[in-house]
């Protein structure tokens, strides 16, 4: 059986070690039920703040919170640690050195060619590429009975829980802050500092004059990873960029910005190495840059870490990480790891079968693999497990069973005793490698082994909860970072034209679907409010329910079945559905929720929450009572959600600067309003004269300008008068010319960017000049009803002419395509348009 884990707090003659002294006494003033508050509200800070992800290796996804409690560490401790991996780190550079190079570990039988050859982070393609880069590496510790700090694992691919890490940090001292008091810790920010700068130092000799462009490669926001890369990419000041974002040209990178094309010198990828280059690598890869490694071979570009860097993460590799260290280095190494026997080693494969409970096993090159415990296994599979170990020794490697150490832990009623591993971040800045004064600690249930955390949490679905890593100041020495580097002056810039293409995409798309959610809860309170008022429907009645329903029909939002005779028994249940969990609406939601986390880098915190908090209550409200059939509260969430409309208008009016996110924003809301104006107005009015009345004042509701023309024409309804605000009055935001100038503003912005975009601009201004005639004609006519019914066929030309324009929107800042003469709408955002 495994030995017991020693307890974090006591030292070896049973006392409370000094560097748990304050923070326990902190943690005690509080009292149960001043810590259980505390614990609540961090669990609240983390769910509304909308932070996911784990560490990686971890196949499902969860929540994660911070325990209340922090993990301290002594600043001698600490240092040890730094020390012993930064020697570690340079060991696996010269490592990926020679192994992306003469290969003389291999020739000279140092290593065995099977850690190497099936090792999944061993690129073929990687020979030639340059210097291996590693410039960030991680390693995940346990601290042995001995009181020892050992590495578990090390992690030189892209390593993650640094963000995290960050974020405990943020939240504790917010929600926690006489827990820090009493104590002197370590910044977390020169970290940081050192890292920009150090990112900057890799850029090519051929980078541009303004100094290094660096981007952050992300495979995108299914990412479980997506918010640390948010965080990085603002933290290191780099843009945060998606493989379909670059592209490489004649030997250079190239990020596509509305403006063209921007070379990029330095890469931080947090892309899989395999999955970095789908034209060498993997040809499925959807998330990697076709050709980067050319441009790599090229010198033209830096990628840290290296694509081939993951090698390391071999559990094999461990086992002679003592010989490699005295190869390359000439000393024994500072920090051991994890007892690791690689069982191609004559007598290995015996030593497992002989203590099978103090082993766990796992391949020996891949450590995506779970490690298994021997002594749990059924006897067919324990049987099973040893013939496998037997034929292929060479592709095993068995690690001791460390208990780790504990610490306590906030269980929700009590501080419990759990085991812990601390992970530590390291840089490298071109001379020495760097530690984050702090880390991240994962608290693991009781009794669950470190080498098996991973699988201990599979399918449990319950939050997994990490520590705050306080390195305590044992002086009062202030803090030093990197050293200032001049820069060259850089040139003033107000274009609008450096937003990615992608990123210029989304906030269109936003924009879009904002306006969309805000049309449908409209459409939905309108249609709900005369189907709630009980009594036999007026004719009148009638011609406005098909009149909604015809236009919730357009919207996408209720299918073109719902109408006829039966109208009014139809459409309540249509409306039911939509506003269910697999109705419409929710697709909306889900949809603005999509494009909102897609630029979420871009968004302060308190936009953000503008953009999410509200829209999650609403979506759930609606839900419910649609379930329970609840007309009132169905038609109250549809109030919250054009509050929440009218919140992202507020939000884009006073906090975003007059740039590319907000053209684009903006261009999408008035785009997908014009649409709905003139889609609505044209059905209302789509009477026989006799009864065009009727549509005349329902197009005034539905372009909330009921009181507007109250105010100028007191009770007397005319076409003309009505048309004209709804139609042409440019002072009229709810109406359509005011989405037309707006929209002609926005293009004629962004006209200067490449030639011939000023016909955008110009079809925009074409558009108001052709309803603007048609209004003419209704105030001029002998009769303005006939007049006016009439005009329905023409708005629904100019519908399809907005539709045709989003197109042409689409082809010329979103797909850096030519324009080209089509029948109908492209695919992609573009056959939406006409949704």
């Amino acid at each position: 059986m495994t030995p017991q884990p020693p307890d974090e707090m006591v030292d070896g003659q049973g006392g409370l070690r000094a560097h748990w002294r304050d923070v326990l006494g902190a943690v005690s003033a509080l009292g149960d039920g001043g810590l259980a508050e505390r614990g609540r509200r961090l669990d609240l800070a983390f769910e509304e703040e909308g932070i996911g992800g784990w560490l990686p290796g971890v196949a499902d996804e969860q929540g994660w919170r911070c325990d209340p409690v922090p993990l301290p560490l002594p600043a001698a401790d600490f240092a040890a640690i730094e020390t012993g991996l930064a020697q570690r780190a340079l060991v696996w550079q010269a490592v990926l050195g020679d192994l992306y190079g003469s290969r003389a570990l291999l020739s000279d039988g140092f290593l065995p060619p099977a850690l190497v050859y099936d090792n999944p982070g061993f690129l073929r393609a990687g020979p030639g590429l340059g210097e291996p880069v590693l410039q960030f590496y991680a390693a995940d510790l346990v601290r042995g009975a001995d009181g020892r700090w050992q590495v578990l694992a090390d992690r030189a691919g892209t390593a993650s829980g640094i963000a995290q890490a960050r974020e405990n940090r943020r939240l504790v001292s917010r929600i926690m802050p006489e827990l820090m008091r009493p104590v002197e810790l370590h910044q977390l920010e020169p970290f940081f500092d050192i890292w920009q700068d150090a990112l900057r130092r890799l850029a090519p000799p051929t980078g541009p004059g303004e100094g290094a462009t660096v981007a952050l490669l992300t495979p995108g926001t299914r990412s479980r990873h997506w918010f640390e890369h948010m965080f990085l990419s603002r933290e290191l000041s780099c843009a945060l960029v998606e493989g379909a974002d670059l592209t490489v040209r004649g030997g250079d990178v190239f990020l596509k910005t509305l403006r063209g094309l921007q070379p990029v010198d330095v890469i931080l990828s947090k892309v899989s190495g395999r999955l970095i280059d789908p034209l060498e690598l993997d040809p499925g890869s959807a998330v990697g840059v076709p050709g980067l490694l050319s441009a790599m071979r090229a010198g033209r570009v830096r990628v840290a870490n290296d694509p081939g860097a993951e090698l390391v993460h071999a559990p094999g590799l461990a086992a002679f990480m003592p010989g490699l260290t005295r190869r390359f280095l000439g000393a024994a190494p500072l920090i051991e790891s994890v007892a690791c026997r690689w069982l191609g080693e004559p007598g290995g494969v015996e030593m497992v079968a002989q203590a099978p409970w103090q082993w766990v096993v796992r391949p020996a090159a891949d450590a995506r693999v779970p490690a298994v415990l021997p002594g749990a296994l059924a006897p067919d599979a324990w049987a099973a497990l040893m013939r496998e170990m037997a034929a292929r020794p060479w592709a095993w490697v068995a690690q001791a069973t460390l208990p780790g150490s504990v610490a306590p832990t906030f269980d929700g009623t009590g501080l419990q005793p759990h085991p812990v591993v601390l992970r530590v971040f390291m840089v490298f800045d071109g001379m020495r490698w760097h530690a984050m004064q702090g880390g991240l600690a994962e608290v693991l249930a009781t009794g669950v082994l470190p080498a098996l955390r991973g699988q201990a949490h599979q399918g449990s679905g319950a939050p997994r909860r990490s520590k705050d890593v306080w390195v305590l100041r044992e002086d009062a020495l202030d803090i030093v970072g990197p050293p200032v580097r001049l820069a060259p002056r850089l040139a003033l810039r107000r274009a609008s034209g450096d937003l990615p293409s992608r990123v210029a995409d989304s906030w269109f798309w936003l924009g879009r679907y904002v306006e969309r959610l805000d049309r449908a809860a409209r459409l939905v309170r309108a249609a709900l409010a005369r189907l709630s008022r009980g009594a036999p429907m007026l004719p009148r009645e009638g011609l406005e329910l098909a009149v909604l329903a015809r236009s919730l029909a357009a919207a996408g939002v209720i299918g073109t079945e719902v109408s006829g005779a039966a109208l009014a028994m139809t459409l309540w249940p249509a409306l039911r559905e939509t506003l269910g969990e697999a109705g419409a609406v929710w697709q909306l939601f889900a949809s603005v929720s999509a494009q909102v986390a897609s630029v979420r880098d871009r968004l302060t915190a308190d936009m953000h929450a503008t953009f999410t908090h509200p829209l999650r209550g609403v979506r759930d409200e609606a839900a419910q009572a649609a379930r329970q059939g609840d007309m009132d509260r169905m038609g109250h969430a549809m109030v919250g959600i054009s509050r929440f409309a009218t919140a992202v208008a507020g939000v884009a009016a006073e906090n975003m600067v007059r740039g590319g996110g907000w053209l684009f924003l903006d261009l999408g809301r008035r785009l997908e309003r014009a649409q709905a104006v003139t889609t609505e107005v044209g059905f209302a009015i789509d009477q026989p004269p006799a009864r065009i009345e009727q549509g005349l004042r329902l197009a005034l509701e539905l372009c909330d300008s009921t009181i507007s023309y109250r105010s100028r024409y007191f009770n007397v309804l005319q076409a003309a008068p009505m048309l004209d605000l709804v139609l042409v009055d440019q002072g009229n935001p709810r109406g359509l010319a005011f989405q037309l100038v707006a929209m002609h503003a926005g293009l004629d912005e962004l006209g200067d960017q490449r030639a011939g975009e000023e016909r955008l601009a110009g079809a925009a201004a074409g558009l108001l000049a052709e309803v603007e005639s048609l209004v003419g004609e209704v105030l001029a006519a002998a009769d303005q009803a006939v007049a006016a019914s009439a005009v329905a066929a023409r708005l629904a030309a100019v519908a399809d002419a907005v539709a045709g324009l989003s197109d042409r929107i689409t082809r010329r800042y979103f797909a850096l395509l030519p324009e080209v003469q089509t029948l109908g709408l492209s695919g992609g955002h573009s056959a939406e348009a006409a949704a």
